[in-house]
């Protein structure tokens, strides 16, 4: 199977400086294409910064989906032939949102809003996420896109896997403390969801809060394809096989061992999932 590369642009941004960090991320996806990447990912907030004190000191930095940034990428992604996903924070009408925008040769192509908030950084004054999950065709394959504490919820990454995404990408901030994530749950999420998985997180200290870096590209059986350092910027790429992804049915001895991690679930006994807790 032909595999595609795909690339994890790790950096530190600057919070409040959009154009800089627009031009850091131009910058990836000209580095990153000439690595051959077809496909480039950003951390979270990687367009504007994380650690905001109000929702009105944010304010000025959000943007809508269509707006400079995404022309700005466009622009970049036109001239490389690849396609890019980066987080921001959208304004649309009176809502402002925790996204991440995908954007391609032809201009801006989706935007995810962060469905899971926690309570830190920008989070505590966004409105959470009111798009449901969705699976987006690039020539590469198709992807489906989370946000740093998304990944939490299992629910979220089989979803994208049963709505048909071979590749489930992650922009995330992880600070100090969320080592446990790149150690163990990224592929947690690949291995049960026999899916590709790639998480790019940032650098730096913003306001007081460090950033542990160790983007992460995983393979659809939960293995380890490349880790990023926990201190430096820098570009981590993989091949990845996105159709192999689709194979289900894992099969180590025929006719005596074989698992399909899809097919085998029992559903008739989830509905507590998704029942509301009082």
């Amino acid at each position: 199977m032909a595999k595609t590369t795909t690339a994890c642009v790790q950096m530190d941004c600057e919070i409040g400086n959009t154009e800089a960090n627009r031009r850091k991320i131009v910058d990836g996806i000209r580095s990153a294409a000439e690595g051959s990447a077809r496909l480039v990912i950003f951390p979270e907030c990687a367009l504007t910064g994380y650690c905001f004190d109000s929702l009105e000191e944010a304010k000025p930095f959000a943007e809508p989906f269509d707006g400079p940034s995404a022309a700005t990428i466009a622009e970049a992604c036109r001239s490389t032939d690849v396609y890019a996903i980066a987080g921001f924070i959208e304004s649309d009408a009176s809502n402002f949102y925790n996204a991440a925008m995908l954007v391609g040769p032809d201009g801006p192509v989706a935007v995810y809003r962060k469905a899971h908030i926690p309570y830190i950084g920008v989070d505590r004054f966004v409105t959470p996420g009111d798009k449901p999950f969705a699976v987006h065709n690039l020539p590469a394959g198709r992807v489906g896109m989370n946000i740093c504490y998304d990944m939490s919820f299992p629910e979220g990454s089989r979803t994208l896997k049963l709505l048909g995404a071979e590749l489930i990408v992650l922009a995330t901030n992880w600070p100090a403390g969320a080592w446990r994530n790149p150690e163990f749950v990224i592929n947690t999420r690949a291995l049960e969801n026999h899916v590709n998985f790639a998480a790019a997180n940032r650098v730096g200290v913003e306001r007081g809060w460090r950033f542990i870096g160790r983007s992460k590209i995983v393979d659809y059986n939960g293995d380890t394809l490349a880790e990023a350092s926990g201190e430096r910027e820098e570009i981590l790429f993989a091949q990845i096989d996105f159709q192999e992804s689709n194979n289900n049915r894992i099969i180590k001895v025929a006719g005596a061992y074989e698992i399909d991690r899809i097919a085998d679930r029992r559903v008739e006994f989830y509905d507590a999932v998704t029942q509301k807790q009082e």
